[in-house]
């Protein structure tokens, strides 16, 4: 089986809904930035692969086609909030499997702004039997979905564990002083605690404005060959996708509001990435998580690992989760400062990454970075668990 290289990435920066280019020029622009980094021309592209969950069929082909027009394959991928990794993984797993020597995977968004909300309300919702659920095993107060199934889960959380509610804000200012290093951030000014922790509540009781990620409009892109192809068009492809999981909802994972938003999907992906790259937790130094709200960062630390169950308030307090800890996690400011333009936010998590890896981040480098973990999760529902290693 080939090894994967990530050979090239690129991003546009994120923008408020109302402030951006369209997803064609977003995606075309980050298209050409990962293939001109990865030093190779656009004809040697094999296949591609769309991601985006807002918008007509074949958005992939028209936003690809300002880039070029060689009549290779192009698939657009709707995979929810995983959209964008879940291009990545098929895109990883044509080249692993031989099918071709090199691909592109790009994700892009035009979000409205407010709450996700749904834009076939004619037909029946995926999220039906995952409300109903909810409404069994809470009093859920109620609410847009997306805040009200993170919001649950965060007091199902607190509750499970009697953890002190204040993690959730101390997960925002941790977040928000990453976000201040990186130009590609759309917040760069600090946070406190109590700005955090007074900021409106958007869902009671313990979840505030400053603890929810803002709908965003941007694009990402990179471009994964073999290590065959790589050494023969001499590119400089030194980040190796060492392991890679997808993991969808379980029959018997929905048993809590805490599993119901993808915590046994999680667990059940890392494990096998860890399983198959012969890696653990121990040996990661950089992290991108899907931190749509600062609920599901706290959640994820468990099921990807870092900490043992219930420990996520110990790890926060004691500052495991930043630089001078054991882990950092979202460097780049996270979905929370960065954006969440839904298609590109996992392809903007694999730049991030791959940025570190090759030292190449700036003033939020982590020093030392050689294995990066990401993780990339979707309601409905899908986890996407990446494991990068610099080579």
């Amino acid at each position: 089986m080939a090894s994967a290289r990530v050979s090239g990435v690129g991003m546009v920066k994120f923008a408020k809904p109302g402030q951006q280019e369209s997803y064609r020029v977003m995606a075309s622009t980050a298209i050409k930035q990962a293939i001109e980094d990865a030093g190779i021309e656009y004809n040697q592209v094999e296949q591609a692969y769309a991601a985006y969950i807002y918008g007509d069929s074949c958005c992939g082909q028209h936003a690809l086609y300002d880039v070029g027009m060689s009549g290779i394959p192009v698939i657009n991928v709707n995979n929810n909030c995983s959209s964008g990794s879940s291009a990545l993984f098929l895109a990883r797993q044509a080249v692993e499997s031989g099918a071709v020597e090199c691909a592109l995977a790009f994700g892009f968004e035009e979000m409205q702004r407010g709450a996700l909300g749904s834009a076939w309300d004619d037909r029946e919702s995926p999220f039906g039997p995952m409300m109903n659920r909810l409404g069994e095993l809470s009093d859920a107060p109620d609410g847009p979905l997306a805040l009200r199934m993170f919001g649950q889960a965060g007091t199902a959380y607190i509750d499970k564990y009697s953890a002190d509610p204040k993690i959730f804000g101390m997960v925002s200012v941790k977040t928000r002083s990453h976000a201040i290093r990186n130009p590609y951030s759309l917040f760069d000014q600090p946070l406190t605690l109590d700005e955090v922790m007074g900021a409106p509540v958007i869902y009671p009781p313990h979840l505030t404005r400053l603890m929810a990620c803002p709908p965003t409009c941007g694009a990402a892109a990179a471009v994964i060959c073999s290590e065959a192809f790589a050494r023969k068009n001499g590119l400089n492809a030194g980040v190796e996708i060492v392991a890679q999981a997808m993991v969808t909802d379980l029959a018997d994972s929905w048993t809590d509001p805490i599993n119901l938003i993808g915590a046994e999907m999680t667990r059940k992906a890392a494990s096998q990435v860890y399983e198959q790259a012969g890696l653990g937790p121990e040996d990661i130094q950089v992290i991108e998580l899907h931190d749509c709200f600062t609920t599901n960062e706290v959640i994820t630390y468990e099921g990807l690992g870092l900490c043992a169950e219930g420990g996520a308030e110990k790890f926060i307090v004691e500052a495991d989760n930043t630089y001078g800890g054991k882990f950092v996690v979202n460097p780049s400011g996270g979905l929370m400062s960065k954006g969440h333009p839904i298609g590109a936010t996992g392809l903007a998590q694999c730049a991030e990454l791959v940025w570190h890896l090759r030292g190449q981040a700036g003033d939020r480098q982590v020093e030392g970075a050689r294995v990066a973990l990401q993780h990339n999760l979707g309601l409905g529902g899908a986890a996407v668990v990446t494991m990068y290693r610099k080579v």
